[in-house]
């Protein structure tokens, strides 16, 4: 009997890393050129009637009209699915339009919504009135519920919705134990990933059955383009296709290339987004006109543990809650004259962002206590040490010094 040789070491995957270099490009398909072109299109033609019906039969896998998408959209579709582990993803114009997409896709008249009290407050500005009158009841629970949620279902519950962590007060969600309740009673689980992004939490592998970005932020990475997207699983792709394609809100083009472009430096991006935000919230905890700080990665913020067991990674965009509260003259002597971090919504772009918020208004479930202001910050990709002395320059005018 012949010697065996060596044995060869299974084939890992390949890392995330690796991914977003690759996921949605074929050069060779494209004269060998490395980024996949913008195609621009409204009006597609077809050389025979056979050829227009067999397209037709089957819209969401061709190129059919330019509302169903161009090759330049199912590029970045096809990355964000392969980061994401699902089965296929579809873009649309913002991250609310997705947001809304995914929801009525599941929701009818009579319909009963499970929406987590922490959500985005357009999120919750589409429960409240939109889907509302329509006929759909919202309630809005507690983000720690965990496997509680169970107590909240309903006969007509067919949707939880979950944002974890919450982009204000960054409380960490226990998606399985959510994921599993949901299941049991019939519903779907929809998750605003937004904030880890599939880099570092993957959503099909802790129950998620639709994950929704908001591209707009650390996808696209830029502050220069508004994009969504949504990965389902193949169950319900159709379902959520269609009702994104009735809606209409799809992204140009040159949006969608901006995402792919985006994804290439997703990894190397939120690693230093990650760092700059960790020296940060260090600093800011030694304070003392620091009450708390609210980051996933500290023993003290809500479902740290959580975050630990399911996150990889966190990325530039958390919250500080100041000793006392502030007049709004006080603010502006901190904020007005801030040079690097600058105010402005949304975030996930390369610069730093500064932005006051109070959440009470936007809770119901658990309200909101604290003893000072909340700040939220976002750490771009500056130097470390030169944001620090930004925000310590703030505080001192903050405290009339």
């Amino acid at each position: 009997m012949a010697p065996r040789g060596p044995r060869k070491p299974p084939r890992r995957g390949r890392a995330k890393a690796t991914e977003v270099t690759e996921a949605g490009r074929d050069p060779f398909a494209n004269f060998g050129i490395v980024n996949p072109p913008v195609y621009h299109a409204s009006t597609v033609l077809y050389p025979t009637l056979a050829e227009m019906e067999r397209i037709g039969r089957a819209p969401f896998d061709h190129v059919y009209y330019g509302r169903q998408g161009t090759p330049t959209t199912f590029a970045f579709e096809k990355a964000v699915a392969k980061l994401a582990g699902g089965y296929r993803a579809i873009a649309s114009g913002s991250g609310l339009a997705a947001i809304g997409a995914a929801l009525m896709a599941f929701l009818r008249a009579g319909d009963h919504l499970l929406m987590v009290d922490s959500a985005y407050s357009p999120t919750r500005k589409l429960c409240d009135g939109l889907l509302k009158g329509f006929g759909v009841e919202t309630t809005y629970y507690d983000p720690c519920i965990g496997a509680g949620i169970k107590k909240l279902m309903r006969p007509n519950t067919r949707v939880v919705f979950c944002e974890s962590p919450g982009s204000l007060t960054f409380e960490v969600q226990d998606i399985p134990a959510i994921a599993k309740a949901a299941h049991a009673a019939g519903a779907v689980v929809l998750l605003d990933n937004s904030w880890a992004t599939s880099l570092y939490f993957s959503p099909f592998e802790h129950g998620v059955d639709v994950s929704i970005e908001a591209a707009t932020k650390y996808l696209v990475g830029h502050s220069d383009a508004m994009l969504g997207v949504i990965v389902t699983t193949e169950a319900h792709y159709r379902r959520v296709k269609t009702a994104a394609s009735i809606l209409g809100a799809v992204p140009g083009p040159d949006d969608c290339y901006l995402g792919l472009r985006g994804i290439r430096t997703l990894a190397v991006r939120l690693e230093r987004h990650q760092q700059n935000a960790l020296k940060i919230a260090r600093w800011l905890k030694g304070r003392k006109d620091v009450a708390r700080v609210l980051h996933p990665a500290f023993a003290d913020c809500p479902g740290h543990r959580i975050w630990k067991r399911d996150f990889t990674g966190s990325s530039g965009l958390f919250s500080f809650v100041l000793a006392k509260d502030c007049t709004k003259d006080a603010l502006a002597r901190m904020l007005d004259h801030m040079e690097i971090f600058r105010m402005g919504y949304s975030w996930g772009g390369y610069e730093s962002l500064i932005l006051p918020a109070d959440p009470a208004p936007y809770r119901s479930a658990v309200p909101w206590k604290a003893p000072g202001t909340l700040i939220r910050l976002h750490a771009g990709l500056e130097d470390a040490d030169d944001l620090i002395a930004d925000l310590d320059a703030g505080f001192r005018r903050l405290s009339g010094r």
